[in-house]
């Protein structure tokens, strides 16, 4: 029977109109089909077809990490639940290798299926504009092959692992992300994650810590007509300036205009605590320490865990709620 002819039966029916489920709030406002498009999801060559669509399987994914149930084989056992593979779009449960093939084929993907839902999160007016920029860690399994032992200078400890550099406005918005192979990525990166955020909508300011005291970075921001925000960093020259932020300085070489007072600046640059509270929920939602082995889905669940972050924030504005919140009220 067919998951078409089971909610059309009578009984299934008055389950879910009595029983609303937050699996089901999750996809009430957003539609999947747009993976269909991706052509790693398209049949073989060979002509081997699919038992099951990747819309069905993103939401199964999204329900699962929403629930805290995260690996192949628990992901697998948990969409045998009657109730959650019918809320999901399945017409039946999912094999072990239909999901761990979808996560395999999504980490080709990931970028640009994250990329459709900060565009719907835009759409809806949740980006404000100040931007902030910072690395996250990522921790891994022991028996994860491809992870490395990592530093973390914010707490001055090692860890096994990756690391994500986010970028994230408003209410807990991740905007920008790249998956890295430790917590402090090189400034290639930033640049990179810069740019694509910038590629989103414009914002006024981009707050970062002293890690991103560079003047390429900076040069870029204020030729774009973004200002930048980072404290200066001494160490980084035998003869330091005598001012707080990097800004200061490089203003002066991009516009004769513009004077940025201090207050200002402190004051936008207390704003960064919003990435490490967008950090922290995305971490919620299954980024803070990755169930798989393997760098292919160690990225794809780092993006999945990003995509839920957005998925809930645009449910819970939909439904008039809270976007910053990490949980949905059904």
């Amino acid at each position: 029977m067919s998951s078409a002819t089971l909610q059309d039966d009578p009984s299934v029916e008055s389950f879910f109109n009595v029983v609303e489920t937050e699996t089901l709030a999750l996809f009430e406002h957003l539609s999947f089909e747009f993976l269909e498009e991706f052509d790693v999801f398209a049949p073989a060559q060979t002509g081997r077809t699919r038992d099951h669509e990747p819309p069905e399987l993103m939401r199964g994914f999204l329900h699962c990490y929403y629930k805290d149930i995260y690996g192949i084989r628990p992901v697998e056992r948990e969409l045998r639940n009657t109730v959650v593979w019918l809320s999901c779009g399945f017409d039946r449960p999912p094999s072990r290798d239909a999901v761990d093939r979808f996560l395999t084929d999504l980490e080709h993907v990931a970028n640009e299926v994250f990329d459709h839902l900060v565009e719907q999160a835009a759409r809806r007016g949740l980006l404000d504009l100040t931007y902030c920029i910072d690395s996250t860690d990522v921790r891994a399994m022991p028996a994860d092959p491809d992870a490395s032992k990592c530093y973390d200078p914010t707490k001055d400890e090692y860890y096994y692992g990756y690391g994500c550099t986010i970028v994230s406005t408003g209410q807990k918005i991740p905007i920008a992300a790249e998956f890295t192979e430790s917590k402090q990525a090189p400034e290639e990166t930033a640049m990179r994650v810069t740019r694509d955020a910038l590629a989103v909508e414009q914002p006024i300011w981009m707050v970062g810590d002293s890690a991103y005291d560079t003047l390429d970075w900076h040069d870029h921001l204020l030729a774009a007509g973004v200002v930048p925000v980072a404290p200066y960093n001494a160490r980084n020259t035998d003869d330091p300036l005598d001012i707080e932020y990097r800004v200061e300085d490089r203003i002066e070489e991009h516009s004769e205009d513009v004077q940025l007072k201090q207050p200002t600046l402190d004051e936008t640059y207390n704003r960064r605590t919003g990435v490490e509270r967008t950090n922290e929920s995305v971490k919620d939602c299954g980024l803070g320490r990755t169930h798989a082995r393997g760098r292919v889905h160690a990225r794809a669940q780092v993006f999945l865990a990003l995509c839920l972050r957005l998925v809930i924030a645009i449910t819970n504005y939909e439904r008039g709620d809270n976007p910053g919140s990490t949980i949905i009220t059904v």
